[in-house]
């Protein structure tokens, strides 16, 4: 029990204090710039985000799940994702004429590589050093580049921050054979978590794409830092959720500690309706119209939570299909919602659209999860 709790403090500790290093670069960034600056820095990492989640074959979790089993397709699945990345990051080049954002899509891929490699390994502290290091170089090296470059610097800085899980990668390629034949044997739960992070990437990234040319940067701007600030909040499931995947994959009980989280949740998403409003509002009064948005999403926390509970469960019995279809009700109602009630009632409307997504994955992952229970009792 003791090994379980400093495990889990060692993630915890890890995602919270990077949530709140990366959350004074954002925040302070936000006093700093317009509305419309930060919109369009978002709408540049939403471009990075959805190319990386068109290259990256698998997910991290696929290579958690792998590494803890102790099945060698890490190099594999390594290679075949940085292959595939590099061909993005020229496209993105030749489209976008942005090297920044091709050169942020590159290490995204590595940053998940080498991340489910520690958590498949069960290296809780080492990986807690890894995100703390990233995060302390995305405030030293973000703040130093907008006061030497401007605001155009910002995505150079983010994406050098990244540049030490390289070490991880060269791990990862000692650490197994390349071998494509092994991949046959495994393609359906491979492909399923491919899918599966695909329309997760979809789900927050294509949004802000989607809103640049439906209402503008300036509301992009406000939607962003709105949602900035309630996933330090959400990061409280995440890290439970990273913490029960490799456990789930093994057979060890994890009911309880998710009881614990979802009570939590409940306390967070309250936390979110009532107090961050008013924190916003004397630090950012540029974005006031990110008020209400954070209000609405807030009710989030509490079915992103059951989400992921249900998702580490399925995973960790490799039925990924259930997963990836959830995912895709989320990213379709999302997008769906912001087509139909962005235009008429701006950020509202985004918010709005963004919760629904949510309850409608989770009430399909829980339907889904019990049904499969009682067909094979």
């Amino acid at each position: 029990m003791l090994s379980k709790i400093k495990n889990l403090l060692s993630i915890s500790s890890a995602d919270y204090l990077g949530a709140g290093i990366s959350g004074i670069f954002w925040f302070t960034l936000a006093t700093l710039i317009s509305p419309e600056e930060f919109g369009e820095i978002h709408y540049y990492l939403a471009i990075a985000g959805l190319a990386y989640g068109i290259s990256f074959i698998g997910s991290s979790d696929a290579i958690s799940v792998y590494v803890a089993k102790k099945i060698q397709l890490q190099s594999t699945l390594s290679l075949l994702s940085l292959v595939i990345g590099t061909i993005s990051a020229i496209v993105i080049i030749l489209h976008f004429t942005r090297i920044d954002v091709s050169f942020l899509l590159l290490v995204f891929i590595v940053n998940d590589l080498a991340i489910g490699y520690l958590l498949g390994k069960k290296l809780f502290v080492s990986y807690s050093k890894y995100i703390l290091t990233q995060k302390s170089l995305t405030l030293a090296l973000g703040i130093s580049f907008y006061f030497i470059f401007g605001p155009d610097g910002i995505i150079y800085a983010l994406a050098l921050s990244y540049v030490h899980f390289l070490i991880i990668i060269y791990k990862i390629f000692r650490s197994s054979k390349i071998d494509f034949s092994v991949l046959k044997s495994h393609a359906g739960f491979i492909s399923n978590n491919y899918l599966m992070k695909l329309l997760t990437v979809v789900e927050t990234q294509v949004d802000k794409i989607i809103i640049v040319p439906l209402i503008g940067l300036e509301i992009l701007g406000n939607y962003a830092l709105a949602l900035q600030i309630v996933f330090i909040l959400m990061i409280f499931p995440g890290i439970i959720y990273k913490y029960t995947l490799p456990q789930d994959a093994t057979g060890v009980e994890t009911k309880r500690i998710k009881m614990i989280a979802l009570v939590i949740a409940v306390g967070l998403s309250i936390l979110g309706i009532t107090l961050l409003p008013t924190i916003l509002l004397e630090f950012f009064p540029k974005y006031s119209d990110a008020v209400t948005a954070i209000q609405i999403v807030s009710i989030t926390i509490v079915p992103a939570a059951i989400a992921h509970f249900y998702t580490s469960k399925l995973l960790g019995m490799e039925k990924s299909k259930t997963a990836v279809i959830s995912r895709a009700l989320k990213a379709i109602t999302v997008i769906v919602g912001i087509l139909l009630l962005a235009p008429t009632f701006k950020i509202i409307g985004l918010s709005v659209a963004f919760v629904l997504s949510a309850i409608i994955e989770t009430v399909f992952l829980v339907l889904s999860y019990h049904l499969w229970i009682k067909r094979s009792t």
